[in-house]
């Protein structure tokens, strides 16, 4: 028996490593399944020591999210990664399903790794998510891209709960983010791949690249701008192919030129660079054949590969520097703006844009003629200068009703401890004076922006379980932009903090009367404040519900809640 299972061994290897993807066996025509995915990664486990499945949390969908574990020393232990001074990559797959380039890609790279087609170096590990929105890749059609040329049939963007997941990392409304996030921390990437497709002008590119704004980064994003990304467009021009940043715009009007692509932390690269984690999303041009997207993105994994084991060394040093740098720094710039002033100069090869009659409306249409290819120099505004900075606290505090907060603040691995005790403490206090939301959802909100604020030094009380969150650690930067309420994808914008909005307790107006007689005889300084207001101000002076709501905000009747920010700035301790 034992001889018959060492003769039988070798040929189910050979047959293992022989597997063949839908897109291969089609062509290039055909995407993989959400099962035939997952099935090809469980069946490469099988067959070789050096790679490992496993789940890592639910998702929408009612399946769990995979990870697949890739490393030549048979190790899949992050810390011990970390540790043995591996790089280490994360690439996600089918964030938006229609788009599914990455996951077919990823499955053939995978296995020419474990065939030895492939060099993994052993100072890089990876891992894949083989899907990551796995409603959207089960919801198959052949439709829903219309700007797409091909596969025969993709997944939808939405996932089960029909959220857009790249939307979805600072909010979490999705278990797929909640997991990912688990996800993420447990690997600690040095570098995240997102793969997508993109939408918008034609031109001759296959492959595009999104890099994560450079000066969130402090001295790793310079050195990821001018020492590393060199090297991922070197290497995919030796492979043949023409990378080029992503292209930001619809048509192709460049009297500006083109600018870099802005991702506040709602996005996969945005969230991973709060973390200092150099994170890009390679685009690859929608209307190019499946097949040469497919390949464009396994070549710029293999290049990333490269880049990452010829400069290992240098990235961790940096990513430990960004980290130290963090953990001391002052001053957060909560948003950002494009410097105009500067900019480098790419090569950009286009079409040349024409008019003619359309067959659908009968009027004048754009196309982009492919019979006059170019190649112009254009100007790349890729400096982004910060905007709306705010001084890092020594600690915040958070009243222990707002429980989600602290759930996705721990489910980030922010250290935090409760009170042991009632007690009051002088801090700072934020009060919401205006906002505006969006009048239509946005994702499943009505997003808060435009917000402003004032703020006050004030003794609040606090009871035994508020959270304690103090400002010493390597996450600084996500718990300053989801914590103050000014940040693009903060918290307070994405509603968690709505119901301070509301207020909860009022008046009627013929009790209110002798109440408000009461307060002015005994507060001299609001007395002579209302008559302030009356004399600068006629049509106020006219209109009694005015005065009378006057007067009940400035007394101690005015409920202390409505508008005060309950996330609370503690400056020393």
């Amino acid at each position: 028996m034992k001889y018959f299972l060492c003769i039988l061994l070798p040929f189910i290897s050979i047959f293992s490593f022989a597997q063949v993807s839908r897109f291969e066996k089609s062509n290039g025509m055909e995407t993989a399944t959400y099962f035939e995915a997952i099935q090809w990664y469980k069946e490469l486990d099988k067959i070789s020591p050096s790679i490992f499945v496993k789940e890592m949390g639910p998702t929408d969908a009612g399946y769990p999210l995979h990870l697949v574990l890739i490393s030549n020393d048979k190790s899949f232990d992050p810390v011990k990664w970390h540790r043995d001074k591996k790089v280490v990559i994360l690439i996600n797959n089918g964030i938006h399903p229609g788009e599914p380039d990455g996951i077919d890609a990823s499955m053939m790279l995978a296995r020419d790794i474990i065939k030895n087609k492939v060099l993994l170096p052993g100072n890089v590990a990876l891992a894949f998510i083989p899907v990551y929105n796995i409603g959207g890749c089960l919801n198959r059609n052949s439709y829903t891209r219309a700007n797409q040329n091909g596969p025969v049939e993709y997944g939808f963007r939405g996932n089960s709960q029909n959220l857009d997941l790249n939307r979805d990392f600072t909010k979490s409304d999705s278990r797929e983010a909640r997991s990912f996030a688990q996800l993420f921390h447990y690997l600690n990437p040095d570098i995240l791949i997102d793969n997508h497709v993109s939408d918008g002008a034609d031109y001759q590119h296959t492959m595009t690249l999104v890099s994560t704004q450079y000066e969130k980064l402090g001295t790793l994003g310079k050195w990821m701008k001018e020492k590393f990304e060199p090297n991922l467009y070197k290497g995919m021009a030796a492979k043949g192919w023409d990378l080029i940043p992503y292209v930001n715009f619809e048509t192709t009007d460049f009297g500006k030129g083109m600018e870099m692509f802005y991702d506040p932390p709602r996005y996969s690269s945005g969230y991973a660079a709060l973390f200092n984690t150099m994170s890009y999303m390679p685009e690859t041009h929608m209307l190019k054949p499946f097949k040469e997207r497919v390949m464009s993105t396994y070549d710029l994994m293999r290049t990333f590969i490269e880049a990452a084991s010829s400069n290992a060394n240098e990235l961790i040093r940096q990513r430990a520097i960004a980290n130290s740098e963090v953990i001391v720094q002052k001053a957060f710039p909560l948003n950002w703006t494009q410097d105009t002033t500067r900019f480098d100069e790419i090569i950009f090869k286009g079409y040349e844009v024409k008019y003619t009659s359309s067959e659908a409306t009968g009027l004048q249409k754009m196309i982009y003629d492919h019979q006059s290819p170019y190649s112009r120099k254009i100007k790349y505004y890729n400096v982004f200068n910060p905007e709306n900075i705010v001084q890092k606290p020594a600690a915040y505090i958070i009243p222990r009703g707002w429980y989600k907060v602290a759930d996705l603040l721990k489910l980030n691995n922010v250290h935090f401890s409760t009170l042991e005790k009632d007690t009051t403490i002088n801090l700072i206090v934020y009060h919401i004076d205006d906002y505006k939301t969006l009048a239509r959802q946005y994702e499943g909100h009505h997003k808060n922006h435009s917000v402003k604020i004032s703020q006050v030094s004030q003794p609040i009380k606090f009871i035994k379980g508020d959270y304690f969150i103090p400002l010493n650690q390597a996450n600084n930067r996500y718990i300053i932009e989801m914590l103050e309420p000014t940040g693009d994808d903060s918290f307070f914008a994405w509603n968690f903090f709505d119901p301070i909005l509301q207020q909860k307790e009022g008046y009627s107006d013929y009790r209110w009367e002798d109440i408000a007689a009461d307060v002015l005889k005994n507060d001299p300084v609001l007395r002579e404040k209302l008559e302030s207001r009356k004399k600068s101000d006629p049509a106020f002076a006219k209109n009694s519900p005015a005065i009378l709501d006057f007067i009940y905000r400035s007394s101690g009747y005015y409920e202390k809640s409505h508008l005060r920010y309950p996330v609370f700035r503690l400056t020393n301790y």
